[in-house]
């Protein structure tokens, strides 16, 4: 006959879209049959967490944290606004750098002394210092100076508070006290260091200012002295009115000339020498009119975009090395632009201060031949009055260096007051506990790590294991309907009965059969030794209410409903050894027998025969004796005990199986039992070990494949699924036998059964 359309794999249904391979049931049974390994595998990271959290030494953290504004005290002689650094996007990360960089460190360790209290020298310093009696030279501390502060680096910890300007300073150690000491003191030799460089520029011009107050003071000194003598040499008491002379008048003017032209000069020179001493960043930014702030924020978002970008990219993929190489490029543009401006500002003032300079000599100059024709006109009362104008100039002068060298003054004073744009807003505490180890922290991350190898190694197995294991599996590889599914008896403390004497991979039954000398007594010496109380076979006549005999009698039901054609003779044969088929042959011929109709088991498998164990009869007469006509027919059958149920043993071990199964008389014979009884049940032998199943199935109704979960391989299954339906025969069905099923997929649905069976026998106790 033919297979059903659903059996076909080749045939699906016309314009229904095709299943999805991917069943989150099916990952959760994989996890469900390996939940010992995985918590095995989550126990043993847990107790390594635990074993790490033991042997790392503590350590402590402490943290000040401190508040950055943006605003600065600007030099007095600089044309720089007090907010100057508001949209400066570098500001901040300046300031982070700043606080990370070696030197501030080397400023800490020479505030704390932590070269003598660490024993820098004797454990890190050079074989000078190590050696006594050798005294260590400048390069020696400077070295030891840097070793100590690159370790002290090494624990430092500066944490930016998002959307503020606040940042924290933390500081690791072991010992918690000098964790606390070296935050505080890196958090105050931060302040002071922008303290020291945002007044230096205050004091060099404010001593700039004092030598050239000195200067006129001398120099007005000497004019006083001079208009002193002449007065005395040349008589003249009083003073001379300028107003009726033009010479005068012209000479007055050349003067007042003279002396703005020096007091350009002065402010040129001072601004030179601000220039001078001034940061060629800052220089740039005042000049270049926001190009370099401009290319400053090009540059950092191009870094920030190659950072992003590295999370996903690898550094050598093209395109990172082409935004690794504008970066690159784009820093040396913005160094050579800084210092290309930062020297054209310097030259730009050198040139001013030189025009300034050779303006006043010209003017000097200027003056001087003036002077010669006041002279020849009235020496005397030209050089009087010209004394008086640069005296009176020069005092006008010296009273603006003064109040600008006051002014310069105050603001030198305010480093003394520690005024700064910086403030510390918690100091850092002596911390109360560790920082690390954190039992909560290896426990968590030993406890992922755990169950992230353990589903790993379980997915391993599950992929490396070939075998079936689940009903669905069987549907959606095979394209065979599952008639029945019947559950592992050793999830319950029990065993089966499985097992086939094959060579062809043969397990417990094998090894029964082998050495076995026969009978009844041999069998029940075997299960009393091997702790088998209950078998599999004939567990729905001996327990009915069991949740094994519901199984098989739901296998019954699907059976009956299989198929519309006349079902009267049913072969039961498996793919290889050990999967159960006789158990299933055995059940189902008791659960057909319950509904009150004959039924004839034959045991087929006329080389390894097993039927009349289960049974627990002879096997000196059965099927071979039939098939070869030495008995008489009606001798052959035998009464089980079970109403309404009888059994045709192998009978002894024939040398050709497959000629007397494939006999006219096999075939004469199976009809007549089909006459006289309602079901006939045969079993046979694997069909991959050999072709006996195929030679009785084409003699039956219909054919039961039967599969052990967990043991018959994906390409055995197929194989022999695809022999029988190369034979043209008629596959009802499969039957999955010792599965092992989720708790929650069995155990409540069977609670019912198992607590009605209790019932049951507490019933017949009493």
């Amino acid at each position: 006959m033919k297979n059903l359309p659903f059996e076909d794999p080749t045939l699906e249904l016309a314009g229904e879209p095709a299943e999805s391979d991917f069943d989150i049931a099916e990952y959760v049974g994989m996890l469900r049959r390996h939940w010992q390994l995985i918590a095995a595998c989550a126990l043993t990271a847990l107790s390594l967490g635990v074993a790490h959290y033991m042997v790392t030494p503590k350590e402590y953290m402490a943290t000040a944290t401190v508040q950055i504004e943006r605003k600065s005290a600007a030099p007095v002689l600089s044309e720089q606004n007090t907010w100057d650094n508001y949209w400066n996007i570098e500001f901040y990360p300046t300031q982070y750098e700043l606080l990370r960089s070696r030197g501030l460190a080397e400023r800490v360790v020479r505030n704390l002394d932590l070269v003598t209290d660490r024993g820098v020298h004797e454990s890190g310093g050079t074989e000078a210092e190590k050696t006594p009696g050798v005294p260590a030279t400048a390069a020696d501390d400077a070295a030891a100076l840097g070793a100590s502060a690159q370790g002290l680096l090494g624990g430092l910890v500066v944490d930016p508070i998002r959307n503020t300007s606040l940042v924290r300073i933390g500081y690791r150690s072991k010992d918690s006290a000098y964790a606390a000491r070296v935050a505080n003191a890196f958090a105050e030799a931060y302040i002071d260091l922008g303290i020291e460089d945002r007044y230096t520029s205050a004091g060099k011009a404010s001593s700039f200012l004092s030598s050239q107050i000195e200067t006129l003071k001398s120099e007005i000194q000497e004019k006083e002295n001079e208009l002193q003598k002449f007065s005395r040499t040349s008589d003249i008491v009083g003073g001379v009115d300028p107003a009726s002379n033009d010479v005068l008048k012209r000479l007055d003017t050349l003067n007042n000339d003279y002396l703005g032209a020096k007091r350009v000069r002065i402010e040129k020179e001072a601004r030179y020498h601000e220039l001078q001493i001034a940061p060629k960043e800052t220089v740039a930014d005042s000049l270049s009119g926001g190009v370099v702030s401009e290319l400053r924020s090009n540059q950092l978002k191009m870094e920030r975009d190659y950072e992003t970008r590295l999370k996903t990219y690898k550094p050598d993929w093209p395109a990172m090395v082409s935004l690794k190489a504008d970066i690159e490029k784009g820093q040396q543009h913005l160094k050579a632009l800084i210092e290309e401006m930062g020297e054209r500002a310097r030259n730009d003032a050198y040139a001013e201060y030189q025009t300034a300079l050779r303006q006043e000599q010209t003017l000097a100059a200027e003056v001087g031949r003036s002077k010669g024709e006041a002279i020849n006109q009235s020496s005397a009362a030209v050089e009087y009055t010209n004394l008086k104008v640069e005296i009176e100039t020069r005092r006008q002068m010296f009273d603006e260096l003064l109040k600008k060298q006051s002014e310069t003054e105050v603001s030198a004073r305010l480093q003394g007051t520690r005024d700064s744009n910086i403030r510390i807003i918690d100091s850092a505490l002596t911390p109360g506990g560790p920082f690390r180890p954190s039992l909560r922290q290896d426990v968590t991350y030993g406890l992922m790590l755990g169950l992230m190898l353990g589903i790993g190694i379980a997915f391993l197995l599950e992929f490396l294991d070939r075998t079936i294991k689940s009903p669905e599996e069987i549907e959606r590889r095979l394209k065979l309907p599952t008639l029945a599914v019947v559950p592992d008896l050793a999830e319950t403390g029990r065993a089966y009965g499985y097992g086939y004497g094959y060579g062809y991979g043969a397990e417990t039954a094998a090894k029964e059969g082998r050495g076995a000398r026969g009978g009844k007594a041999a069998v029940a010496r075997r299960r009393t030794a091997s702790g088998d109380g209950e078998q599999i076979e004939l567990v729905p006549h001996e327990r009915p209410r069991s949740p094994i005999s519901e199984v098989y009698r739901s296998l019954r039901t699907s059976l009956l409903l299989s198929t519309a054609d006349e079902l009267k003779v049913i072969a039961v044969t498996s793919a290889t050894a050990g999967e159960g088929k006789t158990a299933t042959a055995s059940n189902l011929g008791v659960v057909l027998s319950q509904l009150g109709r004959k039924v004839l088991i034959v045991d087929a498998d006329l080389r390894k025969p097993r039927m009349h164990q289960v049974f627990k009869v002879s096997n000196r007469s059965g099927l071979v004796n039939q098939l070869t006509g030495v008995v008489d027919p009606d001798s052959v059958f035998v009464e089980t005990g079970i109403p309404n149920l009888w059994l045709i043993p192998s009978g002894p071990i024939p040398p050709n199986p497959s000629e007397l199964l494939s006999s006219d008389r096999m075939r004469e014979w199976l009809n007549a039992m089909r006459a006289r009884f309602d079901y006939v049940i045969i079993d046979t032998p694997p069909s991959l070990a050999v072709t006996d199943a195929t030679i009785v199935g084409a003699l039956s109704d219909g054919l039961v494949l039967t599969f052990r979960a967990g043991k018959v391989t994906r390409d055995d299954a197929k194989d022999c699924a695809e022999r029988l339906r190369m034979a043209d025969m008629k596959i009802l069905g499969v039957v999955l036998n010792r599965h092992r099923s989720e708790a929650a997929r069995y155990g409540r649905k069977n609670r019912y059964y198992e607590s009605y069976g209790t019932y049951e026998k507490e019933a017949a106790a009493v």
